[in-house]
């Protein structure tokens, strides 16, 4: 297992995504990923799945320590108390005393942004919460919560793939020591049908996928949550580290269109702000 470091923690560079996945195929996928030798699970309150995951994690033998477990508070529930609830909740369904990373799911501007952090910092200072950090916040609003706020974030987890650019985000988080987290890393399933992706992973022996896993880890602060439920497609987003892309096959991929958005919800912020 390879590892990026914020603020003196580390995280598996790939874990597993669990967004859409329900029920007895989340806990089996989950069981399938840690037997293979994932050590990082995300999920959210809204993804309806953390009672699965709990369960899965309960009965896979994996030492609860070695598990890098991440969660997120819905954009509905950022009040402090309701936060400080949200985070209980996760944590009887998830079977845990502890969250390794808690984040705001979606930026909320009806809920004071100081007064979300403030009860998220509180569940790190009672050990119930080891890192914070957000998701899906623009860059101006991830430097208010950094530069303005003046608190430290472990990542800003965004959706970043070949067709969508994070570059200057990248720039923050060199500059203030957090992760970005990529989700979709595989622009949901976009980067199959893209002839620069299939010709450079000709090249390698390796699909198209995997060349776009790689070519995101190889950026500094950069770490994957792909979603998978098959054993062969959960093999291949975590074999990764037995090639390494050329700086021409590189540059080709950063010289792909970086403005094909696939998430953007009727509530997402503004993302030029």
């Amino acid at each position: 297992m390879h590892f990026k470091t914020a603020q003196g923690a580390d995280v598996p560079e790939i874990g597993l995504g669990t967004y859409t996945l329900l029920g007895k195929e989340c806990k089996n996928t989950v069981l399938n990923a840690l037997y293979i030798g994932y050590r990082h699970i995300d999920t959210a309150q809204i993804y309806q799945n953390e009672k699965e995951i709990g369960e899965a994690l309960q009965i896979s033998g994996v030492e609860r320590e070695d598990i890098f477990l991440t969660t997120k508070v819905w954009y509905t529930n950022l009040d402090h108390d309701d936060v400080l609830q949200s985070a209980e909740n996760s944590l009887r369904l998830l079977k845990t005393p502890y969250i390794d990373l808690l984040l705001i799911h979606w930026p909320n501007k009806q809920h004071p942004l100081e007064q979300t952090l403030e009860a998220m910092l509180s569940l790190r200072d009672q050990g119930k919460v080891l890192n914070i950090g957000v998701s899906n916040f623009p860059l101006e609003m991830a430097r208010q919560v950094i530069e303005d706020l003046r608190i430290p974030i472990f990542t800003n987890q965004v959706e970043y793939h070949p067709f969508l650019g994070q570059f200057d985000l990248l720039d923050l988080s060199y500059e203030n020591d957090f992760i970005v987290t990529a989700y979709s890393p595989l622009a949901k399933g976009e980067v199959f049908n893209d002839a620069t992706l299939i010709e450079i992973a000709s090249e390698y022996g390796k699909s198209p996928g995997q060349i776009a896993l790689r070519w995101l880890i190889e950026q500094e602060n950069v770490i994957v949550i792909p979603k998978a439920t098959s054993s062969d497609h959960l093999r291949e987003n975590i074999e990764l580290y037995d090639f390494e892309l050329s700086d021409e096959h590189f540059d080709q991929i950063d010289q792909l269109d970086k403005s094909r958005r696939m998430s953007n919800p009727s509530f997402a912020p503004d993302w030029n702000s």
